[in-house]
């Protein structure tokens, strides 16, 4: 019987028909792979419609984090998480973005929690520095660029475990052990901090040379590092060196007694010879003290000795095949008498010896051999008006040299030195 006219109430057959459609409808979902409602796509919600790409983040630990779970970008919501599922020890979420959102290909993602107890979401942002393209669809953020903040669980375990089973039950027994053991040395304990503070102030003022010196530990660390090859070739020869010296041992042991030996004999002997060698350094001395006198003398005579007559400075005159002299000529007249015989008084005697005659006898004085002067060497045929003896030499016949012949002119005229 059927009751038409109450309301409120479904007819049976529309009722049979609604249901028919819901099994309809949930058949089709199950057909085309839904697994739960965490695939219904929500009404409004981001990265929605076709243009939207994905990309893929690899987290060490996800937490609670679900599907349509949001992504955000500077605090903005602009796309949702698509799937969360294992890659090995890691879990891999897919994450579905409209294609506005421009993000670098290097991007960062981060685990966030909304409030202290609010929904888990992927927060994504560029990386501090360098940022490198753009992220495209199927592009994988790797495990190194992701990361997640600790959670409220995590930091209320880390404060159980220091209040309960850390050192703040101790706290007290520290506190009276320290005034236990500072009582009765206050003095003292003014004095350690003192002498703290000038061994501080001290390292404060010599930074500079702690500095210089670590840098230059640096350095020789860097030395040694470059120079290792050269250090082990060394280590592996050094046992080889020991062994040697090991085989050698008595004939070192052997030249170490003899040298012990030859000592010995060295001090007698200086000791036996110390009155003779200081002896032999007194009379010395006065031979120093006369080279010590003679000063710059004797280096400089002993530079003529090799070139006697000539000093180094006539080398300057010489050019090529010639050679350019000036003789100045101090001539004194009155010793004349004495060059010439015959003439003017004699030479004072020297000296008599032992066996010479009696004193007031004139002894004989031997004449100056000079040679008889021709008539071309007399005065008026000198062009310059002096000419000794040797101006014409007598040749071999016992004559004169020609008349034109005064090469030796040149050393005592004016006409030769010009």
């Amino acid at each position: 019987m059927t009751h038409a006219g109450r309301p409120g109430r479904m007819p049976s057959g529309r009722l049979v028909r609604a249901a028919a459609a819901g099994v309809t409808t949930l058949g089709a979902l199950l057909a085309a792979g839904c697994q739960g409602a965490y695939d219904l796509p929500l009404p409004g919600g981001a990265a929605t419609g076709r243009d939207a790409y994905r990309v893929t983040a690899e987290f060490a630990d996800v937490l609670d984090l679900v599907p349509q779970s949001s992504v955000k970008v500077d605090q903005v919501t602009v796309g949702t998480v698509e799937r969360v599922e294992l890659n090995g020890w890691t879990a891999k979420v897919t994450l579905r973005l409209p294609r506005s959102v421009a993000l670098p290909d290097n991007a960062v993602a981060e685990l966030k929690q909304t409030s202290l107890l609010g929904e888990k979401y992927v927060e994504l942002a560029p990386p501090p520095t360098g940022a490198v393209g753009r992220l495209a669809d199927g592009d994988n953020i790797p495990l190194a660029r992701t990361g997640r903040n600790p959670e409220v669980e995590e930091v209320l375990s880390a404060m159980s475990l220091l209040l309960n089973g850390g050192g703040v039950a101790q706290l007290k027994v520290i506190e009276a052990e320290l005034n236990n053991a500072i009582r009765g040395h206050e003095k003292d304990i003014q004095g350690l901090v003192t002498q703290l503070d000038t061994f501080v102030s001290g390292l404060d003022t010599q930074k500079a040379e702690i500095v210089r010196a670590l840098d230059n530990l640096d350095r020789l660390a860097g030395r040694l590092a470059r120079q290792k090859d050269q250090l082990a070739a060394v280590l592996d020869e050094t046992p080889k060196g020991l062994k040697i010296l090991a085989d050698q041992r008595r004939q070192l042991t052997s030249m170490l007694t003899a040298l012990s030996r030859l000592g010995d004999v060295g001090t007698r002997v200086i000791r036996a010879s110390s009155s003779d060698t200081a002896a032999n350094l007194a009379a010395l001395q006065p031979i120093l003290g006369e080279l010590v006198k003679a000063g710059d003398d004797l280096p400089k005579s002993l530079q003529l000795l090799l070139t006697y007559p000539f000093p180094d400075s006539s080398l300057q005159g010489i050019r090529g095949d010639y050679t350019n002299l000036y003789i100045t000529a101090d001539l004194d007249l009155k010793a004349l008498p004495y060059l010439l015989p015959g003439s003017g008084p004699p030479y004072p005697s020297p000296p008599a010896p032992p066996g010479t005659p009696r004193p007031g006898q004139t002894p004989t004085v031997p004449s100056l051999p000079v040679p008889t002067p021709s008539p071309s060497s007399s005065p008026s045929s000198s062009p310059g008006g002096l000419c000794p003896p040797l101006c014409l030499a007598p040749d071999a016949s016992g004559g004169s040299n020609r008349a034109g012949d005064r090469s030796w002119t040149s050393l005592y005229t004016t006409e030769g030195a010009a």
